[in-house]
């Protein structure tokens, strides 16, 4: 190949590392390709000793500016570096990682330079570095085990890429279809790939490349293993099999076994084919009453209501079964679900002729808990005189002080930088990272250093992030500017630290980070933080704080404004005379501010309104529904609280933060939580854990802290409305329920179309079967006057769920209460669900009739 070496003008050749630069600096992939083709060993070997020192400059200069130059020099390395480890760890530098993906081909002609030996070698490292959430460089390892014939590693994340490239055209000269085919169902990331494949493995075992047997062996295996984890992909499937009478017949045992724990898609799988195994007299009588208990057992309705259907329908077929049917299906008894109940009352009752002894008692004694019509129509079919089950009342859990106790301080240097290492921080470690800070910065402040040195040799700009409201970055500056004051200078220009001015609540933990860093970088340093909790629920005790005050006047150091007015807002509400007194007598600037605030009794209470309005700003909301705050602001309001009482509008990552900032203030901080709240609703984001915090806070609970709870309870995540649900435990636990606005606020937003009023419902029931019968209670009779349907008019779904849930409650809480709406609909005819729970609750709470004697 012709080569050619431009000149520079007057003269002198231009090294390999100097005819590279220029079109990496231009991000001009082919061109730097070409070149990178054209090196001798000499000219590889003089680029890779400029490319790491080269990626090193980049990275102190803003990552937008040198961004392109990523792939050019991604491919610099590959074509240069010597070793194979040394190659492997340069495609994988977290310079790279968010590099556009597109150049495997020319990667994998560059290692082809190299001998097979070099190539096997790269290919397991770079399997061994792979991950199921970072599968780059899959295709280049792939295609280097094909070319050299090494054995296929057997990673996970190997595998799953396998399965993700598996295609029936080119499975069957595929080596690596030859190694993992036998191993499918073995992957532990199958989840990963297999719904994208589920139709290319049926079209293997339909071609033959793949055995039915095994196959199905493995579908069936996997989803006993995976248990409540099992994937609906593999029910896909197993159904494109189409099993025949025989393959079922030949797996009952496992079916049976899938009944108690699988997810409803594969109780459903293995229902059908137990079904339809008994239907045709192939099913085990063992195997038939171990399948109707277990399904007995299961929580969901649709599944219960299938195996009512096929308890009965087994027992004409075959007479003898009516005890085993009659044990197995009393225990729906139990479902607080009225129309369970029945149905399992009326099968009971058709069956009484033919029960013998152990189905009779099995019977009677699973009635007592039921409703006292059907308790009657079972005692009358079964001989009578069956007591009234007694109800158990379950206690509320204590409640301490906060979500979590104030952690103690780090015990030592290496501790605390151990912590500061760590990828995520709460809210929690991020007031004890600082407090740590500041100690050990006083205490031992040359033990400090050492342990952070790894820090800074060799500094690494990334460590400390670009994103300016990201708190372990924000942190992690402070604790910078205390080991190497002038470093933050070399920091891209998007990681400016933020200034120590005051704004929402970001900035009351971003800004201190930042104020703190100053002080370092001045250095001044800092003896003592105010703010840090002294509480879980975000307090500072106020003996406390008057001791941190006096710290700094004796050390005459002037306290940092975040700090202060911080600490400020975590004061309890109800404050001991003494420590007012105490306050008067502090000389500082700081000390007279908190004596100040002490005497007004801390920040005002502002009146706070919610609306409900279609979102305007910013395409993706435009004409969503959303909540929006309004406070109204006293004029006297100092100037640095002002933020604190406009409302976030921002998207944000932080809401948890949020309570422990202004833990006496739950109607300010649940104003700034609403929007956030109300367009995650029907999201992933994790951000009802907030409501938690916000339960443990002092102060007056209004239309705010309802409209908050609200979001949580209508969130679509079952695992978020398990916050709500703790929230409101915490709340009925302090006596705190505001049950008025909340049910105004629940009418309204469920009136609106905003909230699914079934998701609220699934969260008071949990909190009545937690002990919050009475404040669940509270709630719901105030709900149901606002959304019990009028003569003629159409229910809205879950009325009648939220029927059931208030005589759940009733029921555990003895009430008794005239609700005439809901004798109204009781009153009605028909036996709809509506009416029937509906006459439950009112049967629960009637007043006892007046003696007209």
């Amino acid at each position: 190949m012709r080569r050619f070496f431009p000149v520079r003008i007057g003269g002198g050749r231009m090294s390999a590392w100097e005819r590279l630069l220029k079109p990496a600096k231009g991000g001009d992939v082919t061109r730097v390709f070409g070149l990178l083709l054209e090196l001798d060993a000499d000219d590889r070997k003089a680029v890779a000793a400029q490319l790491p020192r080269h990626l090193s400059g980049l990275r102190s200069a803003d990552w937008w500016s040198w961004r392109h130059q990523l792939r050019p020099l991604r491919l610099a390395g590959v074509a240069c570096l010597g070793g194979a480890a040394a190659v492997t760890a340069w495609l994988f530098r977290r310079e790279f990682q968010w590099v556009e993906s597109g150049d495997d081909e020319r990667v994998i002609l560059l290692l082809r330079q190299r001998p097979a030996e070099w190539r096997a070698d790269v290919a397991r490292r770079i399997a061994a570095r792979l991950r199921l959430n970072d599968m780059r460089y899959w295709e280049v390892a792939a295609a280097l085990v094909r070319e050299t014939g090494i054995e296929p590693p057997d990673g996970d994340a190997f595998m799953v890429g396998w399965l993700r490239a598996l295609h029936p055209g080119t499975a069957a000269t595929d080596p690596l279809f030859t190694a993992f085919a036998p191993r499918l169902f073995e992957i532990d990331g199958l989840g990963e790939a297999l719904p994208e494949q589920v139709g290319t493995v049926a079209r293997l075992v339909e071609d033959g490349l793949l055995e039915r047997k095994p196959v199905i062996d493995g579908i069936v295996g996997r989803l006993l293993r995976d248990g409540p984890s099992a994937l609906s992909a593999l029910v896909v499937l197993h159904d494109r099999l189409d099993l025949d009478i025989d393959e079922s017949a030949e797996r009952a045992r496992d079916y049976t076994r899938l009944l108690p724990a699988g997810p409803v898609a594969v109780a459903d799988l293995a229902l059908a084919q137990l079904r339809r195994l008994e239907e045709a007299g192939r099913l085990e009588e063992e195997l038939f009453a171990e399948a109707v208990e277990a399904l007995a057992f299961r929580p969901e309705k649709k599944l219960l209501r299938a195996a009512l259907s096929w308890a009965g329908d087994a027992v004409l077929r075959d007479a003898r079964r009516a005890d085993v049917v009659l044990a197995s299906m009393s225990l729906i008894f139990a479902q607080d679900t009225l129309a369970l109940q029945e149905r399992a009352v009326r099968l009971a009752v058709k069956l009484a002729p033919q029960a013998g002894e152990a189905g009779r008692e099995a019977v009677r004694q699973a009635a007592a808990g039921l409703p006292e019509e059907l308790l009657e129509r079972v005692s009358a079919a079964y001989g009578g005189d069956i007591a009234v089950e007694e109800v158990t009342v379950t206690p509320l859990p204590a409640v301490g002080q906060g979500p979590a106790s104030s952690p103690p301080p780090y015990a030592s240097p290496e501790q605390l930088v151990r912590a500061v290492s760590a990828r995520e921080v709460d809210p929690h470690t991020f007031e004890r990272l600082l407090a740590g800070l500041v100690e050990w910065s006083r205490r031992a402040p040359e033990a400090l250093r050492e342990a952070l040195r790894p820090w800074l040799e060799p500094f690494d700009s990334l460590f400390f992030g670009h994103n300016r409201e990201d708190p372990v970055h924000a942190v992690r500056r402070a604790f910078l500017a205390f080991a190497a004051p002038g470093a933050g200078d070399s920091l891209p220009k998007d990681a400016i630290r933020q200034p120590p001015t005051l704004g929402g609540f970001k900035q009351l933990y971003f800004g201190r980070a930042a104020e703190l860093a100053r002080s370092f970088e001045e250095g001044a340093g800092y003896p003592v933080l105010l703010a840090t909790p002294t509480e879980g629920s975000g307090h500072v005790d106020p003996g406390v704080l008057l001791d941190r005050l006096e710290l700094l006047e004796a050390a005459g150091v002037r306290a940092l404004p975040g700090d202060l007015v911080q600490a400020l807002l975590r004061l309890p509400r109800d404050l001991p005379d003494a420590c007012v007194r105490r306050a008067q007598r502090l000389t500082s600037e700081a000390g007279r501010a908190c004596a100040a605030w002490m005497r007004a009794g801390g920040a005002p209470d502002p009146r706070v309104t919610v609306h409900l309005r279609s979102e305007r700003n910013g395409y993706y909301l435009s004409g969503l529904p959303v909540l929006r705050s309004v406070l109204d602001v006293p004029d006297d309001l100092p100037e640095e609280l002002r933020p604190l009482y406009r409302p976030e509008a921002g998207y944000a990552f932080t809401l948890e933060w949020w309570p422990l900032a202004m833990p006496s203030h739950p109607e300010i901080v649940a104003a700034h939580m609403v929007w956030m709240m109300s367009i995650c609703i029907d999201s992933s984001e994790s951000q009802t854990q907030a409501l938690v915090g916000l339960a443990h806070a002092d102060g007056p609970l209004g239309g705010a802290v309802a409209h908050a709870l609200a979001c949580g309870m209508g969130h679509a995540n079952a695992a978020e409305r398990a916050a709500a649900t703790d929230a409101l435990l915490t709340l009925a636990a302090r006596a705190r329920v505001p049950a008025q606005a909340l049910a105004e606020t629940l009418t309204k937003l469920v009136v609106e179309g905003f909230l699914k009023l079934n998701r609220v419902v699934s969260v008071l029931d949990d909190a009545t079967q937690a002990g919050a019968h009475e404040a669940v209670w509270e709630v719901a009779v105030r709900l149901l006057p606002g959304l019990l349907p009028q003569e003629g008019e159409r229910p809205r779904a879950g009325v009648a769920d939220l029927l059931a849930a208030g005589a759940r409650a009733a029921r555990i809480a003895g009430v008794r209460a005239e609700l005439p709406e809901v004798a109204a609909v009781a009153a009605r005819k028909g036996s709809s669900r509506l009416v029937q729970e509906a006459r439950r609750l009112q049967h629960l709470v009637a007043l006892p009739k007046k003696s007209t004697l």
